[in-house]
């Protein structure tokens, strides 16, 4: 018990490190991935029949999506943004429905489509991510 909360409060601490250090991009990666790895957790417990800790996985996948979708910059990003916050608000529609009827499609869906977004945001040239400066 003592190893696992010790070893908890460790992975805390440099998350948060990571998050004071990142750039803009490196934020949205690491939401992305948070949200991946909640839903395969949810996956988990949904296999488990853990009703309570599939739905508070589920719910903190639904709150990182919503996180990507108020980050949108939706001045600069034109129609990309518009379609990336409907995207959002799909994946957490499919999100909810994966909880109230204990469907794993639904997050296999989600997974699918965190996925494709990730390649998309890991393939951003190195010059363009840093020549991007969010607006204060």
């Amino acid at each position: 018990m003592y190893n696992s909360t010790a070893m908890n409060q460790y992975k805390q601490v440099g998350t948060q490190a990571a998050i004071e250090t990142a750039d803009p991009h490196t934020l949205v990666k690491m939401l992305i991935d948070g949200a991946i790895e909640r839903i395969n957790k949810a996956k988990y417990f949904m296999l488990e029949n853990d009703v309570a800790s599939k739905g508070e996985s589920i719910s903190r996948a639904i709150s990182i999506i919503d996180g990507l979708k108020v980050s949108l910059d939706t001045e600069r990003g034109d129609k990309i943004a518009a379609n990336l916050a409907e995207l959002y608000d799909y994946m957490q529609r499919q999100l909810l429905a994966a909880n109230l009827r204990n469907k794993s499609e639904n997050l296999d869906e989600v997974l699918s489509l965190l996925n494709e977004i990730r390649s998309g945001w890991a393939a951003i040239p190195d010059d363009v991510r840093k020549s991007y400066q969010p607006r204060e």
